[in-house]
């Protein structure tokens, strides 16, 4: 029987990934907390945007990627008095694993399963269908929602119980922000140094050095042109929840703290929605 699969949640990671969907024929309703650029997806893709109520009434599996804590656990309390009984909520947004296990509990209680999905891959990620997707929650219950996720994951990795999926997606953000700092630092000295882009970066991705954000992100930021990818202040969002986890953990928050402080700054120039790899204006000289 062929899955009936939703999408809440039709941001610059989730129009796409609901894209992927209806490509699979799997996608029959969307919903976003603006109801207009629901319609006009909706429109586009020849299914419904009707209220939550009616998406949880009619599908199998419904996936969210929304923006904070609060936003997953309002969308599961407006589905779960309408859910089918065995439906699945998948949850590809990035929130605190507690948020997770609260979720879940939920939905267990009017018969419903749910799964922590977070993604990973950024904007291109989404839109080439190639996404890792790191998840949380029952083996048996990812296997019945296998087929939503291979229409936009490349990998699907079940990392655990519920809260996993947010777990490693926490060491995901540490790692992508250190990153960001080493490549925007190391190109802006080599900037400073007179090296040609076109030289400096293929030179630098063929080696140890190499790395995805460099590939994705080298050119355009020393163009000075920061509106391609995944945004700053998100990602400020995100290392907020993770230094929570961290400070739980009682693990190093060295890049976690530094990341926030430039994030914050930048967001304080005005910022916000540039792509992280505006880190670079802050390593400049001066």
């Amino acid at each position: 029987m062929t899955l009936r699969a939703a999408f809440i949640g039709l941001g610059a990671m989730g129009a796409p990934m609901a894209g992927h969907l209806h490509a699979k024929g799997l996608l029959a309703a969307v919903g976003n907390r603006s109801q207009a650029k629901a319609d006009a997806l909706a429109k586009e893709l020849g299914v419904q945007a009707p209220s939550l109520a009616d998406i949880a009434a009619s599908c199998d599996v419904i996936a969210l990627c929304v923006s904070a804590d609060a936003d997953v656990i309002g969308v599961v309390e407006a589905l779960a008095p309408s859910l089918k009984k065995g439906a699945i909520v998948v949850d590809h947004s990035t929130v605190a694993p507690a948020t997770a296990t609260r979720a879940a509990r939920i939905l267990a209680d009017v018969g419903a399963d749910f799964l922590d999905a977070p993604v990973s891959g950024g904007v291109e990620g989404a839109k080439n269908g190639k996404l890792s997707v790191m998840v949380g929650g029952d083996a048996a219950v990812l296997e019945r929602a296998r087929a939503v996720l291979e229409a936009y994951g490349a990998r699907i990795t079940h990392m655990g119980p519920a809260g996993s999926g947010q777990a490693t997606k926490a060491v995901n953000q540490v790692l992508v922000a250190g990153i960001a700092h080493a490549v925007t630092e190391g190109l802006a000295l080599g900037e400073a140094l007179g090296l040609e882009a076109d030289r400096l970066i293929p030179t630098l991705a063929a080696g140890a050095a190499g790395n995805w954000f460099l590939d994705k992100r080298g050119a355009t930021m020393l163009r000075n042109e920061f509106s391609v990818g995944f945004k700053l202040a998100l990602l400020h969002k995100d290392l907020g929840i993770v230094r929570g986890i961290a400070t739980d953990a009682g693990t190093d928050r060295t890049i976690i703290e530094q990341s926030l402080a430039d994030f914050g700054e930048l967001m304080a120039q005005g910022y916000g929605d540039d792509d992280i790899s505006a880190l670079i204006r802050l390593k400049r000289s001066s």
